[in-house]
C-alpha cells in the first residue's frame, strides 16, 4: 500500500517501474555471444566467396561478347571494303583511315564530304580492344599492338593474347 501523502501529491510511484526493469540475468540470455557472432561472420565469409566469383565470370563474359561483336563488325566491313576496292584490302600503313574515312576506288582518303571519294566510311571510328582498352593496329607478336591485321588476307584479331589471336 501506498502512503497517503504520496498519493495526494501526485508523485510518481517508481516502486512498480523498478520491478518492470530486466534483472541483469536475463539482459545476457538475449544478447549474442562471442561464438555465435563468429559463426554468423563465417557464414557470411562462405557466401561472399561463392558469390564474387560470379561477378568476375560476367565482366570477363561480357569484355569476351564485346571483343566478339566488335570482331564480326570489323571483318564485315573489310570484305565490304575488298569488295568496293577491286579486290584490294586495307592497308596496314592506313587502316583506320581506310576504314574510318571517305576514299576512292585507289583507296585514297579523304575528310567524309570531299567530292569524288564516295566510298566509305566503313566504319564510324575504330573500336577499343576490349581487354586493352586500346586501338593500335599491327603485325607483330602478341602484345605489341591491340589488334592483328594482316594485309594480304585481309585477317583482323586481337592481339593481347596469344588464346584471343586464333579468334
Amino acid at each position: 500500500m501506498e502512503p497517503a501523502c504520496r498519493r495526494a501529491t501526485g508523485a510518481p510511484d517508481w516502486t512498480h517501474a523498478m520491478t518492470a526493469l530486466p534483472r541483469l540475468s536475463d539482459a545476457r540470455r538475449r544478447a549474442f555471444t562471442l561464438v555465435e557472432i563468429l559463426i554468423v561472420v563465417v557464414i557470411l565469409g562462405i557466401l561472399a566467396g561463392i558469390v564474387l566469383p560470379q561477378f568476375s565470370d560476367a565482366a570477363d563474359e561480357s569484355k569476351e561478347s564485346a571483343m566478339k561483336q566488335n570482331l564480326m563488325r570489323m571483318r564485315q566491313q573489310i570484305e565490304l571494303y575488298r569488295q568496293e576496292h577491286n579486290g584490294s584490302y586495307p592497308t596496314l600503313a592506313n587502316f583506320i583511315d581506310q576504314m574510318t574515312l571517305v576514299s576512292d576506288q585507289a583507296g585514297a582518303t579523304a575528310a567524309i564530304g570531299t567530292a569524288g571519294y564516295r566510298l566509305g566510311p566503313y566504319l564510324p571510328k575504330m573500336p577499343r580492344n576490349p581487354y586493352t582498352d586500346t586501338i593500335p593496329i599491327g603485325s607483330g607478336v602478341v602484345g605489341s599492338s591491340a589488334w592483328y591485321y594482316d594485309e594480304t588476307t585481309g585477317h583482323i584479331a586481337p592481339n593481347d593474347s596469344a588464346e584471343r589471336r586464333v579468334w
